[in-house]
């Protein structure tokens, strides 16, 4: 890999993390406001999510009625 390539991959690596940092306090800003504080667990769970989950997660609080119907497995 070039040192061209490796910048590439580093900048692709930053935009990830900050969509990723952003979609996490969108998220749980969003859970907290529809569901109150929400639980330890919930918080471990979203600090350790992918931008994959985020987006799942994102759809499902719009019409969840609970943190339960948001965090079910896909």
């Amino acid at each position: 890999m070039t040192l061209e390539e490796r910048f590439d991959q580093w900048a692709e690596d930053y935009k990830r993390q900050g969509r990723l940092e952003g979609m996490t306090l969108v998220v749980q800003r969003h859970l907290t406001r529809r569901f109150g504080p929400l639980p330890t667990e919930v918080i471990a769970c979203i600090a350790a999510a992918t931008v994959e989950d985020m987006e799942n997660w994102a759809d499902r609080l719009l019409d969840a009625k609970s943190l339960d119907e948001v965090f079910r497995p896909s």
